[in-house]
């Protein structure tokens, strides 16, 4: 069932239905015990009213008198054929009888059974041929005690009450139909549930009617989304939200606002690489014809190695665009471990050290022994930060010049330095340096790799300086702080 509207209506008449049925089970069963109180009590009323009425001095003439009464009262001739419409359905199906204390009739009802009153089957009975206390037996006197019993006369149940009269030696029995009762508690049930049968209905429209109400808001919100243009990522704007649906329009503003981002790394991403490649794109083209046209040699080679230059150039500078689009802000996903920063940079530097070589450069790692260079960090991401700095620095140091590495361990963090002896950068262009694509002097980098150091620090929580080297260059400054330390996060000069 994909409807909400329909999932709610059919769980809530179910459940309407079960509570219902069980209230008219309850009811029921309640009337029905109601009622078996009250008809029992007529029976016995009825029984003391015949006790009161027919006494042991009563005359034969007397008796005989009140028989005829009784049977021309219900409308019936001596013949027993019905002379008129009895005056109520349920007259016929109600009998008494009195008798005396040898078992003789003395007086019954005219709907009573009289000549085949031993076909009453009891079910709480004496045994056959118990006496009673006088040590008569008088047929059904004999098996009917007085008091309450259920009977079955001609398939039919009755419901009976057997009295003595004491006083008079006289037995009363009155009995009833036990469908007049059942028929009672049947129109009871049926009335009771009646309304609940036509409610039903009218209770299931109301419902459709109250939830298509209560769902307006999500046919609303979905309107909004249908008539929206498909660049069209600003964030949903639904007043007011119910408290049901403001986690779903929260999370589609954080999706919307995640696809946002992404397409907006997507178009920085793009627009650095054609800002960055089109000219090393346009110089390899050139120095490729140049070395398939040289004639001598000589020019071939020089070509073939300004393009294997130029090739190298390209290749760092894809890597480095690669490399700030995982920085990215939602990009980057850190695996941030403790790990020792002393460690790390003697790993770094052993890579790097071939490029200081080649240009004749005394790259150095300063760091106290026994001092704690642990921080969290993630690895990739630090080795990418060191590589750009010593890379940097590499750059921009003449040759036999000095590149020192150092690191300071404190009580809130760890300090790295990367210091050279290059011709530096004015104060006043320190504040643009982490821009992408900066670039000053004479330097053929991408202007990426502070870019980097930045993303990188910003991403570690870390502050990130420039100033001025001891060495008469330039110094990169990075803090790190430690777990649980007020880290001081930004980017700035010295």
């Amino acid at each position: 069932m994909r409807s909400i509207r329909a999932r709610i209506l059919v769980l809530l008449l179910a459940l309407l239905g079960l509570s219902l049925s069980l209230i008219s089970f309850k009811t029921y069963n309640y009337a029905a015990n109601e009622i078996q109180q009250v008809f029992d009590a007529e029976l016995a009323q009825t029984a003391r009213l015949l006790a009161g009425m027919v006494s042991r001095d009563m005359l034969p003439e007397a008796r005989e008198a009140l028989q005829a009464s009784l049977d021309e009262a219900v409308g019936l001739t001596e013949g027993g054929e019905e002379a008129q419409r009895l005056g109520h359905k349920y007259e016929g199906k109600l009998v008494f009888f009195v008798f005396d204390d040898d078992g003789n009739r003395l007086l019954h009802s005219a709907s009573a059974p009289a000549s085949d009153l031993e076909q009453f089957v009891v079910d709480d009975v004496r045994p056959d041929g118990v006496a009673d206390a006088d040590g008569k037996t008088a047929g059904l006197l004999s098996r009917i005690p007085a008091g309450y019993h259920d009977a079955v006369h001609r398939g039919v149940r009755w419901r009976l009450f057997m009295l003595h009269d004491q006083a008079d030696d006289q037995w009363i029995l009155v009995g009833e139909r036990a469908d007049v009762r059942g028929e009672l508690a049947e129109s009871i049930a049926l009335q009771s549930l009646l309304p609940d049968l036509v409610g039903l209905p009218l209770m299931a429209v109301s419902i459709w009617f109250a939830v298509g109400w209560g769902l307006r808001p999500l046919r609303q919100m979905v309107r909004m989304l249908k008539r929206r243009d498909p660049d069209n990522l600003s964030p949903l704007l639904l007043a007011p939200v119910p408290d049901e649906l403001a986690p779903v329009v929260a999370s589609l503003n954080r999706l919307l606002l995640q696809v946002t981002e992404l397409l907006e790394r997507e178009k920085r991403f793009v627009a650095y690489a054609a800002h960055e490649l089109r000219t090393p794109l346009a110089v390899l083209r050139i120095q490729a014809h140049n070395a398939a046209h040289a004639q001598d040699p000589l020019d071939r080679d020089e070509a073939l190695g300004q393009l294997d230059s130029s090739v190298a150039r390209a290749t760092r500078v894809v890597e480095q665009l690669l490399t700030l689009a995982r920085l990215e802000p939602g990009a980057a996903t850190l695996a941030m471990r403790r790990e020792d920063l002393l460690a790390l940079v003697r790993n770094q530097l052993a890579e790097l050290t071939p490029l200081a070589l080649a240009r004749r450069q005394d790259l150095a790692l300063e760091a106290e022994a026994g001092k704690d260079y642990h921080v969290l960090v993630d690895e990739h991401c630090f080795g990418a930060l060191l590589q750009n700095l010593v890379g940097n620095a590499v750059a921009h140091t003449p040759a036999e010049g000095r590149i020192r590495v150092s690191l300071q361990a404190g009580g809130e963090g760890v300090e790295l330095r990367v210091q050279d002896s290059g011709p530096g950068l004015p104060p006043e262009l320190r504040a643009r340096a982490f821009e992408p694509f900066f670039r000053e002097g004479p330097g053929q980098g991408a202007g990426l790799g502070l870019s980097i150091a930045a993303r990188v620090a910003e991403l570690h929580g870390a502050r990130i300086g420039l100033g001025d080297s001891p060495l008469g260059g330039l110094e990169v400054h990075v803090g790190f702080p430690r777990p649980g330390s007020p880290g001081a996060r930004g980017v700035g000069a010295a």
